[in-house]
């Protein structure tokens, strides 16, 4: 046997354990917030946690560990079909799923006051709210799909694992940030009106529907895949993305609480 060569049933168990490694994460993830609601319920029993948002952040959760383990995550480097699926459950479904539990709100009501105070105050501060205005969150999600599909940079992202897990975490982060910013429960200080919202969504929409098109269509895309999987890849981003978007618009509408004006009454006329 050849020292310089790995055992085939060692390469196999190496492979089987990084492909389950995500799920280490998600499982301390999954557990903290179910000890934190507990202990709200626990410090609070006459207003307990909301269990529909534990419900909201354990699917989300849920969501990531499909994404990341098989069979998808093998063919998702195999296939492009398959890292749009991918892509898809990080980058929206997952996302819009986890902003639902609000997760800030819950911690906010486990801290003791003194530390509830910084985090607010990390809220408040002032690269927190730029992060969290729709307009940046959308760029920073929706406007990196044309860098991404339309330049060599997928090729070269694809090319490292390291490259493949800072794709993971921008489409995850991204999209939890537009999620929050358009639809989240949480507070948010720089959150605009529903009007502005709206039209950061619809702008979402149109994005997605175009490059889906162009890449269907074969324009500017930089993809080194067979055809068929591009067009694959495409029809699951127009379907697929609709789909979530249209999720994401019901939430904001669920979520949406009118703002009460104060009415000014006319003062009495003297008599």
């Amino acid at each position: 046997m050849d020292h310089g060569t790995m055992p085939m049933h060692h390469q196999q168990s190496g492979g089987a354990t990084a492909a389950v490694l995500p799920l280490l994460p998600l499982l301390l993830c999954a557990a903290g917030y179910l000890l934190l609601a507990h202990r709200a319920n626990r410090r609070n029993p006459a207003r307990p946690w909301n269990p529909w948002r534990t419900v909201a952040f354990t699917a989300g959760l849920t969501l990531l560990a499909a994404a990341l383990l098989p069979p998808l995550a093998p063919w998702a480097h195999q296939d492009f079909r398959g890292h749009m699926t991918q892509h898809l459950l990080i980058g929206m479904y997952a996302p819009l799923a986890l902003v639902l539990g609000a997760p800030v709100t819950l911690l906010l009501r486990v801290l003791p006051a003194a530390r509830a105070r910084r985090v607010t105050a990390v809220l408040h501060s002032g690269p927190a709210r730029l992060l969290t205005r729709p307009a940046v969150a959308l760029l920073l999600s929706t406007g990196s799909l044309p860098v991404l599909y339309f330049t060599p940079l997928y090729d070269s992202v694809m090319a490292e694992p390291a490259g493949h897990w800072l794709l993971h975490a921008h489409f995850l982060l991204s999209g939890c940030l537009f999620a929050h910013s358009v639809a989240g429960p949480d507070p948010s200080p720089a959150r605009p009106g529903v009007r502005v919202r709206l039209v950061c969504l619809g702008c979402a929409i149109a994005v997605h529907a175009v490059v889906a098109q162009l890449m269907y269509g074969g324009f500017w895309v930089r993809i080194h895949a067979p055809v068929p999987q591009v067009q694959g890849g495409a029809e699951i981003m127009y379907y697929g993305g609709d789909i979530a978007e249209l999720l994401l618009a019901a939430a904001l509408v669920a979520t949406w609480r009118p703002e009460r004006r104060a009415v000014v009454r006319p003062a009495a006329a003297p008599s």
